[in-house]
C-alpha cells in the first residue's frame, strides 16, 4: 500500500483516523500548510487535487511564486567525524562534497 499521492508535482501524505473515520493528509516538502481529507479514497484524492489547485490559484492571484517541493537543496547533519571523512574522501577523489553526497544517495537508491 502506498501512503502518498501526487498531483501537479506535489506529493501528499495519506493517513487515516480511526476515531473520526476519515482519511487525511498534507502536502509534503513545502512550508505552506496544504491539508485535505475525505471519508473514502475518492474523496481524499478529489480534496487533495482541489487543495493544490486552490493553493496555485491563490499564489497566482497574489502574484507569489508557488513553493516547489524537493527542489534539490537540503541541509544534512552529520557527526563531525563523518563530515570530515566525507570531505576528505571527496577531495581525494577530486570531487566536491555535494557531488560525493549525490553519488552516495544515488548508489543507495540504485539510481545511475
Amino acid at each position: 500500500m502506498k501512503n502518498t499521492i501526487e498531483y501537479k508535482g506535489y506529493i501528499g501524505s495519506v493517513e487515516f483516523s480511526e476515531e473520526d473515520g476519515v482519511f487525511f493528509g498534507k502536502v509534503q516538502g513545502i512550508k505552506s500548510l496544504i491539508s485535505y481529507e475525505g471519508t473514502n479514497a475518492v474523496e481524499l484524492v478529489e480534496d487533495f487535487h482541489g487543495a493544490v489547485d486552490e493553493y496555485l490559484a491563490m499564489c497566482k492571484e497574489e502574484n507569489v511564486e508557488p513553493e516547489i517541493a524537493y527542489k534539490g537543496s537540503f541541509n544534512v547533519r552529520l557527526s563531525g567525524d563523518l563530515h570530515r571523512r566525507a570531505a576528505l574522501y571527496a577531495m581525494l577523489h577530486q570531487q566536491t562534497l555535494n557531488s560525493f553526497i549525490e553519488e552516495a544517495v544515488r548508489s543507495k537508491l540504485s539510481i545511475n
